[in-house]
């Protein structure tokens, strides 16, 4: 069973083959910024859910992914900052303090759909503004949500989290194994171990 990641990230196709899966990718080419929703993880769920759909509807026999995720922070919603200003400015408001990191799942065979959403608590050191500024200055969280990650450069200014880590990274390994059942296909049956580097 291959399956079909409908995603540009890195660290989503890193967490699929070290859990034994080498998907396709196809990136969908959703345009983010005009998806609205009431709740972080109402958007979350909806950005994949798009994404899943505009690569499954052209791979109607393959089983398609797509994820989106979004930092809730003091009641804001926080994706993707662009800019090295608000990426500095997001630092700020965060260290010292913590967020939820939500992360739709949105997984099609046909017309079969199960779609989720996963929630994880991060708590943010207390970082200097040199520290910001140096992080910013590498590149790394202007195109992630949140401004963060904790698999790369930044995962230092992250003290600890609450529920699943790979659901912070940008995929949640124990969610999309239920997700995969529902559907009526067996976890292993993904696994490509005898094509795929286990060390990445």
């Amino acid at each position: 069973m291959r399956l079909i990641l409908a995603s540009a990230s890195p660290a989503r196709l890193s967490i699929l083959r070290r859990a034994g899966i080498e998907p396709d990718v196809i990136v969908s080419g959703v345009d983010e910024d005009q998806v609205v929703a009431a709740t972080p993880s109402g958007l979350a769920s909806e950005l994949a859910r798009l994404k899943c759909d505009a690569v499954a509807s052209g791979h109607r026999d393959r089983l398609v992914l797509g994820c989106d995720s979004v930092l809730e922070f003091d009641g804001q919603i926080l994706g993707k900052p662009h800019d090295p200003e608000t990426a500095r400015q997001r630092w700020r408001e965060m260290r010292g303090n913590a967020g939820v990191l939500h992360t739709g799942h949105c997984l099609r065979r046909g017309d079969d759909v199960v779609l989720r959403a996963a929630a994880t608590r991060v708590h943010f050191a207390y970082v200097t503004d040199e520290e910001i500024d140096a992080y910013v200055a590498t590149g790394e969280p202007l195109h992630v949500a949140g401004a963060f990650t904790i698999d790369g450069i930044g995962g230092a200014f992250v003290t600890r989290v609450e529920g699943d880590h790979h659901n912070v990274i940008g995929l949640s390994l124990p969610l999309l194994r239920e997700m995969v059942q529902e559907l009526g296909i067996v976890w292993p049956d993904l696994w490509n171990l005898n094509g795929h580097d286990a060390n990445g």
